[in-house]
């Protein structure tokens, strides 16, 4: 160990280690640097260094979503594409 390391302890699932590791693996890192690459880029980042969120529909994708379970017609066939634009620019 470097003099200005220090040692952390963390708990995980097993599954999750053994399929991380076997990724690190491959790419030629170990557990150890790959933690570190992801703390170094979570200061680079200034937070995660990816996208986080809940991922949840909003509104308008929620009742499409309705819609289509109820087989509910949203618009369409169209036979032209002018007919699909002139329903795309309608005002609803």
């Amino acid at each position: 160990m470097q003099a200005d390391s220090t040692s952390v302890t963390v708990r995980l699932n097993r599954d999750v280690k053994n399929q991380a590791q076997k990724i690190y693996s491959e790419l030629g890192v170990d557990m150890t640097t790959a933690i570190n690459v992801f703390l170094r880029q979570s200061i680079r980042s200034n937070g995660f260094p990816f996208e986080v969120n809940l991922n949840i529909p909003n509104n308008v994708t929620l009742a499409a979503m309705r819609a289509t379970l109820n087989n509910e017609d949203m618009h369409g066939p169209f036979n032209s594409v002018e007919a699909l634009m002139e329903d795309l620019n309608a005002d609803d």
